[in-house]
């Protein structure tokens, strides 16, 4: 599979690309930052996980999703039967926001080139999308979250890679049962996908 970088420069290597976003003072994030978070897990996963951008236990921690939210995204891969170690974990932004705001469309756009990279380098089958900002960004929609999830997309650079857009951790934890209920689903919606694409078949538009 070969899905090509969408904006930026490429990257030889990983270590050339973990350097180059971890220098990176491209846009005004990284005044605030304690470190670059740039991403953790398997670097050939079926799985791919993009969330929005680090919280203040990334930012201390240098890894993606280590919070509370983090214990709920671990705990769902778990209820289908995968480790963090299985998957790959990366976030639109790799520089905490302030205040934990969302990052602003140039901030996004500055780190479009690594994201891109990391989708490259990893060549997943399946891509979760972890809340708004996230799906946005990957699927190029201005469709909210509560509108598109519950379904599957190609993704826009290579049609055999599922997307699937679901509910941010955070907002799972905010809201309550309902939305774990939905988050739960969409995890059930996941673990069919990465079946399905095992068998290197098309990806389930749209359902």
């Amino acid at each position: 599979m070969s899905l090509r970088l969408v904006t930026g420069p490429g990257y030889a290597t990983w270590e050339e690309l973990e350097a180059a976003a971890s220098g990176c003072t491209a846009c005004g994030l990284a005044d605030h930052r304690t470190q670059v978070v740039f991403g953790v897990g398997r670097r050939d996963p079926q799985l791919m996980l993009i969330g929005e951008g680090p919280g203040a236990a990334e930012d201390r921690r240098g890894e993606p999703f280590v919070g509370r939210a983090g214990q709920l995204l671990t705990a769902l891969l778990a209820d289908i039967a995968l480790r963090r170690d299985d998957v790959y974990i990366a976030n639109v932004v790799k520089c905490r926001p302030p205040g934990n705001r969302d990052p602003a469309p140039e901030e996004i756009a500055a780190c479009r080139p690594f994201l891109d990279a990391q989708v490259a380098f990893c060549a997943p089958r399946v891509i979760v999308t972890l809340g708004n900002v996230a799906t946005r960004a990957v699927l190029g929609t201005r469709e909210g979250i509560t509108k598109v999830r519950g379904r599957s997309f190609p993704f826009p650079d290579d049609p055999a890679v599922t997307v699937i857009p679901t509910l941010h951790p955070a907002a799972v934890l905010r809201n309550g049962g309902g939305a774990l209920a939905q988050v739960r689903a969409d995890f059930v919606r996941i673990k069919r996908a990465l079946a399905a694409n095992a068998g290197g078949g098309p990806a389930p538009a749209g359902r």
